[in-house]
């Protein structure tokens, strides 16, 4: 297999085309950004990269406060609209339809269609040319409760998740495999495929590269 050299870019996807909501829950805002993601799990820390020329730059430095909010495809034309828009012209819950919903720890508002919200308190900031990065750490979680089975567990493979990648939104396909699932032993396998049987679901064996 050939591969040809380019030059360096941000060729890093797909991503999450992530709604990042601020301000508070009488004048909300949200803009999109693919540039963000995960830091350190202890601490549970976060980043999101912004212009400074945004709306949100500026009203996330006054309050030290955001939300990270992953969107589904239903959400796509809302998403695409937040990040081609400006809060400083209009009110972009208003024209999109989203819903801002009351936060529970922090004062910025999430988004209400989002099956997954993460509440972040700024930590630090950092200017790297083109943007700022808002360092945060995750102070709560806000997960849509119609995602989560008979035993709590979070089914986000029903949740129809939006993706990104170099100028074009995706669908993510279907699910192929859970993590240690190449090194899983033969007998953890008779017991999932057993648990799977017992709820009446469906033991697909998928095949994964040669």
């Amino acid at each position: 297999m050939a591969k040809v050299a380019w030059k360096a870019g941000t060729m890093l996807a797909p991503l999450p085309p992530a709604l990042i909501s601020c301000g508070t829950l009488q004048k909300p805002n949200a803009m999109t950004a693919a540039w963000s993601g995960i830091i350190c799990t202890e601490p549970t820390l976060v980043y999101v990269s912004i212009r400074p020329s945004r709306f949100s730059n500026e009203l996330i430095r006054k309050s030290g406060e955001f939300v990270i909010n992953v969107p589904t495809v239903e959400m796509a034309k809302a998403v695409d609209f937040c990040g081609v828009k400006s809060g400083r012209d209009i009110d972009k819950f208003k024209q999109t339809g989203l819903i801002a919903a009351k936060s529970s720890v922090v004062s910025a508002p999430q988004v209400e269609q989002s099956p997954i919200s993460l509440e972040c308190k700024v930590k630090e900031i950092k200017s790297f040319g083109t943007h700022d990065m808002f360092l945060a750490e995750v102070v709560a979680v806000d997960i849509d409760e119609k995602y989560l089975d008979k035993s709590s567990a979070l089914r986000l493979d029903k949740a129809g998740l939006l993706a990104y990648a170099h100028g074009f939104y995706y669908a993510l396909g279907r699910k192929i495999g859970k993590f240690g699932w190449s090194v899983e032993k033969k007998s953890t396998k008779r017991k999932r495929a057993a648990r799977a049987q017992t709820k009446g679901i469906p033991n697909k064996k998928v095949k994964y590269g040669k």
